[in-house]
């Protein structure tokens, strides 16, 4: 039976000769033969499609999260990518043998009368392979047109990077995530400028809305504050264009946690009652991240009342989320997330005891690479110490911490957190030789 896959997504011949590619598919890195190809003008929807993977693997392979190992999937990405078989350690592939067929784009393919010769003389032995491929080089102009406005590839391939990078750093530097995703929200700029229906650019403005949200939280996890608040108003002008209230809520919420973490609660707890608003009463992930922030807003904002009445919306809500909305990544709330923030709010009501039951199961459930979460869990914990009256064993633990920390942690939100224990030290004790020795790693 002819193969009815659609035509392959041939990779520029010069690729062919280039020393870095030839040694990826020698070796059979395709997390570099896919970025290649990607970056050669082959989007990873195109990839997918040709080679029968889906586009979401095809990124997360090219993204080094996933592999092609079986001998299936290489001779299907060879045929795909039009990479010779001797290249990967193949046999030659059948299209080797094959003399060059004409292409419909040639110099006279535009002449509906040769288009017309061409097409009978192929579909005159019967439907074959050339003929079926023939067909479809007549298609695909058409479905390209088609579907210019209505749901570009490349959409589908930034829809995918987001939702990877809403599962956070991974053990890479916040920077380094940074500058991969600006680096991808920029591809987004072209399909803005574009016309599109409604439904496309409803699309492309919440990938929009959650790639620069993600970037401000990036930029606020590093300490660069007014950038952060930059990216959250981009952010919160394209989940509004979206309509999608959910994605508002979520970036007003997000928003809300620089003047939390940066000492202006009051302000946070404007911004987080904006997105309870938002977000309204069903039990979603951004109304539960909502009311969890409000409750630490109103807690370091000394108002006790409000802050329990949110603690325990924001228990109630948790209880109601399904499945997909507990997920750990930045766009939902898992249980992890939920008691960091419970550890928060709790440590600043000095509600130690509770304080700590959430410390402990969030750490259970958090990555041994999720080094900004564990250690401002850390610092909850130390500040809980100080808070019962231990103040040597809190001064002794954040400077454990801050010592343990990666150069790239060392700013940012840690060190500000860590300078808030400090802050809450009466200034008769701060000749103490642990708390001084906490002012000297911090000022360091």
């Amino acid at each position: 039976m002819d193969d009815l896959r659609p035509s392959p997504a041939q990779i520029p011949h010069h690729l062919l000769s280039d020393p870095r590619f030839v040694h990826a598919v020698q070796t059979r890195d395709f997390t570099t033969v896919f970025a290649m190809a990607r970056e050669h003008g082959i989007s990873y929807y195109r990839i997918g499609e040709t080679s029968g993977m889906k586009a979401d693997r095809v990124s997360k392979v090219a993204r080094g999260e996933a592999t092609v190992t079986t001998l299936d999937a290489i001779e299907r990405v060879a045929d795909a990518l039009r990479i010779p078989g001797a290249l990967l350690g193949l046999a030659a592939r059948p299209w080797e043998h094959s003399s060059p067929r004409p292409h419909p784009e040639s110099d006279d393919g535009d002449d509906p009368m040769n288009r017309r010769q061409m097409l009978r003389g192929a579909l005159a032995a019967g439907l074959t392979t050339t003929a079926l491929t023939a067909l479809t080089e007549s298609r695909q102009p058409v479905d390209l047109a088609l579907t210019a406005d209505t749901s570009p590839a490349d959409l589908s391939d930034l829809e995918t990077a987001a939702e990877v990078y809403g599962y956070g750093y991974h053990g890479q530097p916040p920077t380094r995530v940074l500058a991969d995703l600006a680096s991808d929200f920029v591809s987004l700029r072209p399909l803005l400028d574009s016309p599109q229906s409604v439904a496309t650019r409803i699309r492309v403005c919440r990938a929009a809305g959650q790639m620069s949200g993600m970037i401000a939280i990036v930029l606020h996890d590093l300490g660069a504050r007014k950038e952060a608040r930059k990216w959250f108003a981009t952010a919160s002008m394209a989940a509004r264009e979206s309509g999608d209230r959910q994605l508002h809520a979520w970036v007003l919420a997000r928003e809300a946690m620089v003047p939390i973490n940066y000492g202006a609660p009051r302000a946070a707890a404007h911004l987080a009652e904006q997105a309870r608003q938002a977000a309204g009463n069903r039990p979603t992930a951004a109304a539960t991240l909502a009311a969890a922030v409000a409750a630490r807003a109103y807690a370091l904002s000394h108002q006790p009342d409000r802050a329990r009445e949110a603690l325990t919306a924001a228990d109630m809500l948790m209880e109601r989320l399904d499945a997909s909305a507990r997920a750990d990544t930045w766009l939902t709330h898992g249980e992890q997330k939920h008691h960091v923030h419970l550890s928060h709010a709790l440590t600043a009501l000095g509600d130690t005891p509770r304080a700590h039951e959430s410390q402990q199961r969030a750490l259970e459930l958090s990555a041994p690479t999720s080094t900004m979460t564990r250690s401002l869990l850390a610092i909850d914990t130390a500040a809980c110490f100080h808070h019962d009256g231990d103040t040597e064993q809190a001064c002794q633990r954040a400077v454990a911490i801050m010592a343990a920390l990666p150069d790239a942690y060392r700013t940012g939100l840690v060190h500000h957190r860590a300078l808030d224990l400090y802050y809450s030290i009466p200034a008769q004790h701060r000749e103490e030789s642990a708390v001084r020795e906490l002012h000297d790693v911090l000022a360091a």
